[in-house]
Formats: structure tokens, C-alpha cells, sequence
């Protein structure tokens, strides 16, 4: 049997004989031949039957009539899979890759039902519902090959950096960070959390010796929240090292990855981007701008935007303003948001020693939209200690984290990062949804 070829590899290959599998995509069905649109995980390609005079044989003057049209190609339902066989032949007249196959034979490997539940026009609620028929979309197709791109040029970074990967539990003891926003869940004859963050396994792997680490895995935020940014489950890029000397070392080698990663996807898929998405990625230059919290809520000030608070984080809005600003001022659509007060900073972020109301942390802004979080951590035990006691918490609650620090401590830091989020941002989408392999949200636990 002739091997199966991809869609995408079709251009490359000598007219002749080939063998190829997908879903049935359209079918034209007209008087002298028929046309069908098959799609596989690779690409699109026409079918053609009929249409092509067959060799006159002398004893059979009507032998060179049209190849009739089947029934079997009349009666294909969209999404059908089928195997076809048949003569490929390029053809520049054909816009769709400039290649056709004029079928031989075709089989039905699996028929779908008539009455496709999603349409073209279908909106975001009834394309979750059917998930797997909104995935063969060629644009969600080409964001999990992005989402591919994009997380294998971090790996390649940090392997070659010589950082370890990790795999943390999401099965906690206790909170990782605040006792807010956590998922309980039953755990024998007791209770257990599900983890918001690796956060603390990050912070062990330093005192384990293991110096960079990186993890890609879930995370849970019990949030009632229904924006296009928030999920109650979703996929969390960290990264963790030693020696640092300040949260400076951390934002350069977050710089080094967002543009390794944008970087890669560019090379890759942006020619695509641009005929799906209509986007013309840009890969950022570095550094990116860096602007201190209270110094950006000034800029926002004299934009016209007050953030409600002063003692609180950036809104929505504000984050909004300041990107338009970065945009304006530097032509980029990335900054870091620097120095936050540590009364809106966790308990394990250090301080700068010149205004310890200040600490040594970070929020990365991209297109508008905060994407992550980062910080110098606190490493000496007495600080950590007095920095808990501070937010109101009892150490004696935090026993095997502050363990970490008895028995040796590097100086750390790293950061945590949305990747759903990252995606919608760099593909312009209008909600994780579309950037959510099966997305999670306070009323959606199905598919």
C-alpha cells in the first residue's frame, strides 16, 4: 500500500501516485466532476473526479467520454474521514497550494453525521461545547503549533543554559501563597489544596543545589472571575535561579526568552499569522523599557487615567495606558513595571535595602495586559521570618518552607508566567478561550 502524505508535503513531491487522509471539508458537485476540499492536520488540498477525457480505446468509440461523477463523492458529509488514492498533479491555476490529486479511489473510513453542530459564525460558547470540531479550524490549529514553537525555544534556552526541569505537586498541605482563591479538595481523611503555584517547589530546588530550574505545568485559581484574561485552571511557564544579584538578573533572562520565543514563532509561522490572524508579529528589542509603579501611575496621570488607588496595583485601564505610552515613547509592546510597595507584594519578596517600604519585584506588561509576575526572593531566614510576621501570618504555619532556608539558602529569584495569556496577546484574540487547548472558567468544567 502507498505510504500516507501529509497536505504539506504535497508541493514538494513529483506528480504520481499518492496516497492521502483527512476530513472532508466542502464538496462541489456539479454536472461533469466533482470537487472536494480535504483537510488533514497539515493543510487543505482539492480533490478532483471527472473532468479528465480517459484514453479512446479503437474498439470502443465511446471510451473517451467524461469519468463519471460517483455517488460515494455526492453523498460525503462535512467532517467525513476518508483515504483517497488518485494521481497528483500540480496545477498554479489551483489556488489552494497549486497541486490537485484526481481520485482513483476513495474510502469512507469513518462518516460524520450530516447536521455539524458548529458553523463559521458560531459563538465561543457553542465552539467550547464541541471543542474537537472548533480545533480542526485551521486557525486553532496553527495557535497549539505557535503554543509548540514558542515553549520549545524557552526549553532550547534554558537546556542550553543548563537549567533542570521540574515537575512540581498540585496536591498541597497548605496554601503556596495566601490561603485565597484555593481549591479544596478531600484527600483521605483529610483536606488538601490544589496548587496555585510552584512557587515554594521552585524555591526548594534552590536550596537543593539545583541552581536554574523550569517548570510548564497547571495551576489553579479558585477566582470568580469571567474576563477574557482569568481562568480557574491554566498553564503556568516558571523559571527559578541562583546567585542572582537583584530582580535585574531575573528581568534579563525573562527578556532573553520572550524574544527567543517571539523570535522562533516569527521564523516559523508568520506568513501564517499574517493570512489567519491578520498579525505581523514583532520581536521585541531589548532591553525593554523599565519604569518604577509610581512613576508609571504618574505617566497614566498625565494621560488623563487616575488608578483608583494609590496604595494598590495597576488596574486594568492603567496597564492599558502605560502600554500605549511604551508604544508611543519606545515603539514596543513590552515593559516592566518596577519597585512595588511590599504591602501588595507576598511575604517572600525582598525589600530594597534603601526603602524597604519598596521591594525588589516586577510585573511584565505585554500589548496592555499584565503576563506575569517576578521578584528577587528573600533567602535569609530571619528577614523571611520578620517579612511573614509583617503580613499577619505565623511562621510556625509555614514549617516546611521556612525549612528551606536553615540550612543554607543561595541568593534566588525568577517569575511566573501565563502562557494562555502570553498566546492571546501575541495572536490578538479576544479571550484565553480561543488560546486554551480546553479551557477551564467558573462555569465550564465540560469538555
Amino acid at each position: 500500500m502507498t505510504e500516507r502524505v501529509l497536505i504539506k508535503d504535497l508541493a514538494a513531491r513529483e506528480d504520481g501516485p499518492v496516497r492521502v487522509s483527512g476530513w472532508v471539508e466542502k464538496v462541489r458537485d456539479q454536472r461533469y466532476v466533482q470537487f472536494v476540499v480535504l483537510r488533514d492536520e497539515s493543510g487543505a488540498v482539492q480533490l478532483v473526479n471527472g473532468g479528465v477525457l480517459r484514453e479512446p480505446d479503437p474498439e470502443n468509440p465511446r471510451s473517451d467520454i467524461l469519468v463519471p461523477r460517483t455517488t460515494t463523492i455526492s453523498e460525503l458529509t462535512h467532517g467525513t474521514f476518508v483515504t483517497v488514492e488518485g494521481e497528483l498533479q500540480h496545477n498554479e491555476r489551483v489556488k489552494l497550494g497549486g497541486v490537485e490529486i484526481q481520485i482513483e479511489t476513495i474510502e469512507v473510513v469513518t462518516k460524520s453525521l450530516p447536521d455539524n453542530p458548529v458553523a463559521d459564525d458560531s459563538n465561543i460558547d457553542v465552539r467550547l461545547d464541541w471543542r474537537f470540531l472548533d480545533l480542526r479550524r485551521p486557525e486553532q490549529n496553527l495557535v497549539f503549533r505557535v503554543q509548540t514553537t514558542f515553549l520549545h525555544a524557552l526549553r532550547t534556552l534554558w537546556v542550553e543554559r543548563g537549567f533542570i526541569e521540574i515537575q512540581t505537586p498540585k496536591l498541597m498541605a497548605s496554601a503556596s501563597e495566601s490561603r485565597a482563591e484555593l481549591f479544596e479538595v478531600e484527600y483521605f481523611e483529610g483536606k488538601a489544596f490544589l496548587a496555585q503555584s510552584p512557587q515554594f517547589f521552585k524555591q526548594m530546588a534552590q536550596a537543593a543545589g539545583f541552581g536554574g530550574i523550569f517548570e510548564v505545568g497547571p495551576a489553579f485559581r479558585a477566582d470568580h472571575s469571567f474576563t477574557s484574561r482569568h481562568a480557574t485552571e491554566f498553564t503556568s511557564i516558571d523559571t527559578e535561579l541562583s546567585w542572582i544579584d537583584s530582580h535585574e538578573d531575573v528581568m534579563e533572562l525573562h527578556e532573553e526568552l520572550i524574544v527567543a520565543g517571539l523570535t522562533a514563532v516569527k521564523e516559523k509561522h508568520g506568513e501564517e499569522l499574517q493570512k489567519l490572524f491578520g498579525v505581523d508579529l514583532q520581536v521585541p528589542a531589548r532591553p525593554f523599557p523599565r519604569i518604577p509603579l509610581a512613576e508609571a501611575k504618574e505617566i497614566v496621570k498625565s494621560r488623563g487615567y487616575e488608578v483608583p488607588r494609590a496604595d494598590a496595583d495597576m488596574d486594568p485601564e492603567g496597564e492599558r495606558q502605560i502600554a500605549a505610552y511604551v508604544k508611543e515613547e519606545f515603539g514596543t509592546d513590552f515593559v516592566f513595571l518596577t519597585d512595588y510597595d511590599s504591602s501588595i507584594r507576598p511575604f517572600y519578596h525582598m525589600r530594597n535595602e534603601e526603602n524597604p517600604q519598596l521591594t525588589k519585584s516586577y510585573d511584565l506588561i505585554y500589548r496592555g495586559t499584565e503576563i506575569s509576575t517576578g521578584a528577587q526572593r528573600e533567602h535569609r531566614i530571619e528577614v523571611l521570618e520578620a517579612q511573614a510576621r509583617d503580613k499577619g501570618m505565623d511562621p510556625t504555619e509555614l514549617g516546611f518552607y521556612l525549612d528551606f532556608f536553615r540550612y543554607g539558602m543561595p541568593s534566588h529569584g525568577g517569575f511566573g508566567m501565563g502562557l494562555n495569556r502570553v498566546l492571546m496577546l501575541m495572536l490578538e484574540q479576544p479571550s484565553i478561550r480561543e488560546t486554551t487547548y480546553l479551557f477551564r472558567g467558573p462555569n465550564r468544567l465540560l469538555p
